[in-house]
């Protein structure tokens, strides 16, 4: 199983960049472009919200140009950038969510994922209600033994960026931390939301946060910075199963010098 994670795509209309400088439209065809580029291809892809930046039909509408390059599925979560109705315009309804929301169910190459909407219109903040709650209570339980990733948007743990940290999963993280607790087969919690690579421990997995494949949130541990962005490199993540056991790597959009080979200099002899 070879899963790409990607996230907060902040897609505009044709022409107009993100808080007029990041010009998410083209980053993403990029980052469409090296998941092309990787051997091997995954087997799915998994977008983890914010696909729009507010949320347009002419927004989607750029996503599912993109996403149609794709030979493989595509699997979308919505964020606090989405909008449920106008999604659905572009997308239809989505199968294996709770009623009223989005979300998905689906197996890929032996793993299970499961999409769960933990969107509040008009908030910034995330929060999972009792009903969602409860539909993925008895997702899990259906099939306790699948290995099984999570995928949100928000987080539902702190990860030190204050003003992230206001505006995570604020409603409803002890309640899925004890659902997840009780299902030692859910290998991954996969998150966005803070436009950085994150992990921590959450619920006795790993909690797994992507960058975004556009724009980056500064890196300041403090209670109070700034909220603002960098133009960091573009990444994503890709979730293997290696061994029976789910494997995270952070592949960067950008392509890179090389590959070389491991050749030694006969001059300057080194270890083998």
């Amino acid at each position: 199983m070879i899963l790409a994670h990607l996230s907060d795509l902040h897609l505009r209309p044709v022409g107009v960049p993100a808080y007029r400088v990041a010009e998410t439209n083209k980053l993403f065809a990029r980052a469409v472009d090296a998941l092309l580029a990787l051997e091997p291809r995954p087997d799915a892809v998994v977008i983890t919200g914010d696909l729009t930046d507010c949320g347009l039909v002419e927004e989607y509408e750029v996503l599912a140009e993109q996403l149609a390059r794709l030979p493989m599925p595509v699997h979308l979560v919505l964020g606090n950038h989405d909008r449920r109705e106008t999604f659905r315009e572009v997308f239809g309804d989505t199968e294996g969510a709770a009623e009223g929301f989005t979300g998905f169910d689906v197996d890929v190459a032996g793993v299970r994922v499961i999409g769960i909407d933990t969107v509040i219109p008009g908030a910034s903040f995330g929060m999972l209600c009792e009903a969602r709650l409860a539909h993925l209570e008895e997702l899990l339980a259906a099939r306790p033994d699948v290995p099984t990733l999570i995928a949100m948007h928000h987080p539902p743990a702190a990860c030190g960026i204050g003003h992230m940290d206001r505006i995570a999963l604020m409603e409803g993280a002890e309640r899925l931390a004890e659902i997840v607790a009780r299902h030692p087969n859910v290998e991954r919690v996969l998150a966005g939301h803070h436009h950085r690579p994150i992990q921590s421990r959450f619920a006795g997995t790993i909690l797994q946060v992507a960058p975004s494949v556009a724009h980056q949130v500064v890196l300041d541990l403090s209670e109070y910075g700034p909220s603002a962005f960098v133009m960091e490199p573009a990444a994503y993540l890709v979730h293997a199963l290696v061994d029976g056991a789910v494997v995270s790597h952070q592949a960067y959009v950008e392509r890179h010098d090389g590959p070389y080979p491991f050749i030694l200099d006969p001059e300057y002899p080194g270890l083998a």
